[in-house]
């Protein structure tokens, strides 16, 4: 498939609509850019929330996420030295 689209005064281009849903963009979602020679090639990034969904049970939240965090960190440090 290939469109011309125009170049706004701020550079900005709006991909149409049946492109971004036929590769996965979404409103708000994130892109990456990079140059190939005289190409600009920009691709969906893969929501990290919707790659590991229902990947992990928990059965109770920690009170302190934070406290959480560090503490598994530091188990994985131990562990993997």
């Amino acid at each position: 498939m290939r469109v011309i689209i125009k170049v706004d005064e701020k550079g900005r281009i709006l991909i149409p609509k049946d492109i971004r849903e036929r590769v996965g963009v979404k409103e708000k979602s994130y892109v990456k850019v990079r140059v190939e020679g005289r190409r600009i090639v920009i691709e969906p990034l893969e929501s990290v929330a919707d790659k590991y969904y229902g990947a992990f049970k928990i059965d109770k939240w920690p009170e302190d996420l934070d406290h959480f965090l560090v503490e598994a960190v530091k188990k994985w440090w131990l562990q993997s030295t």
